[in-house]
């Protein structure tokens, strides 16, 4: 990221000497992983998921929640998915696949404006990208609709290279150096942006699914400098992306339920204060399919307390009553709930300067699986 370059550290002669001769002993000892190579029904060699991980530092440098995530993707039996860049792996301390395309200090509209994604997708060929893009566009002021028509644009080029290509595109997580007090807000500002964006550019053979990294992230305790993650940040970040990623590994998975009963079915909803500021507030609420079938969408009902109102919904559309009632819907990528399934929506409120603690009545119905 641009906010934290450092000048080289001097290393004594004799100390670089000691580590020269200690680096064969640490490759011995922490080897990188490779993918292993799946056999089908038949005996034959199947090829693995090849999934890139795209962004900047956060994913790069060393982007350690990746690491997080390939063991954690391993230990639930995906063991045939392949991490795939054209940069290796930087460290983390823990055996994985470290293979990514995370370029420190790049910006996604210079990406889109210098083509130079096409090469990086042909010399790799992914199937999945899961991108955390645009840091260092919102550092530099970039305005959200530049970032959004850098971010078409490259799943163009994502789609030209493979038709089918799934695509998990980040919420960035929240922003907060001391040399840059406009870029927690502008952070925001961005965010809120995205789901409407994937609604209008997801597809059913290339669909774009919104993965909301700035819910719970926290600049003070998951960074080191109020932009990197720490092995805090890191774990939040892996937390996030599995079950997106799991999800789009295994296809079809989950309890279809009774295609003969259309019905509404039960869910519970559930509140929190995320932020607090004067004169508003960030919320989530999480609705859970409490039913024994899968449901194929949801409508949560948000009353706030102390006169608030709702101002702006991610993942989920937003419609609001002359009293304050809200009501907001699934995403297109998210109304589907297998049984004890959860999805979260995030929302920003604006409440009067004397409000005390954020409080909210939630209450959700859900619509069974349509026959």
């Amino acid at each position: 990221m641009r906010s934290t370059r450092h000048s080289p550290i001097r290393i004594p002669p004799l100390l670089g000497l000691l580590a020269a001769l200690l680096l064969p002993l640490t490759i011995t000892l922490a080897p990188p992983a490779s993918a292993a190579t799946a056999v089908t029904a038949n005996g034959t060699a199947a090829e693995p998921v090849r999934i890139m991980p795209l962004g900047d530092s956060i994913t790069g440098s060393p982007g350690c929640w990746r690491a997080v995530l390939w063991n954690r993707l391993r230990s639930a039996g995906h063991t045939d998915i392949d991490f795939v860049g054209t940069l290796g792996p930087q460290g983390c301390g823990q055996a994985h696949d470290g293979d990514n395309e995370g370029h420190g200090g790049e910006l996604v509209t210079n990406v889109a404006d210098q083509n130079l994604l096409p090469a990086r997708l042909a010399a790799t060929l992914p199937d999945i990208v899961v991108m955390h893009f645009g840091t260092n566009d919102v550092w530099s002021s970039v305005s959200p609709d530049r970032i959004l028509a850098a971010y078409t644009k490259l799943v163009g080029q994502m789609r030209a290279s493979n038709p089918d290509m799934k695509i998990l595109v980040a919420q960035i997580i929240p922003m907060n150096p001391s040399t840059c007090p406009g870029c927690a807000q502008r952070v925001v500002d961005f965010d809120a942006r995205i789901p409407a964006w994937a609604q209008a550019t997801t597809t059913s053979r290339s669909p774009v699914t919104v993965v909301d990294q700035w819910t719970g992230f926290d600049t003070a305790a998951d960074t080191y400098d109020g932009v990197h993650p720490n092995s805090a940040g890191d774990n939040k970040i892996a937390a996030r992306w599995y079950p997106a990623l799991s999800a789009l590994l295994e296809p079809g998975s989950g309890d279809p339920g009774d295609p003969g009963d259309p019905g509404d079915g039960p869910c519970t909803a559930a509140f929190r204060a995320v932020n607090v500021w004067q004169g508003g507030y960030q919320g989530e609420v999480t609705v859970t399919n409490t039913s024994a079938s899968a449901v194929s969408g949801w409508t949560a009902t948000v009353v706030p307390t102390g006169g608030a109102r709702l101002t702006q919904v991610w993942n989920g559309t937003l419609s609001t009553a002359a009293d304050g009632t809200a009501t907001v819907t699934h995403a297109d990528w998210n109304g589907t709930l297998a049984p004890g399934a959860r999805a979260t929506f995030g929302f920003l409120a604006d409440t009067s300067t004397t409000s005390g603690t954020p409080s909210a009545t939630v209450t959700c119905t859900a619509r069974g699986v349509a026959g």
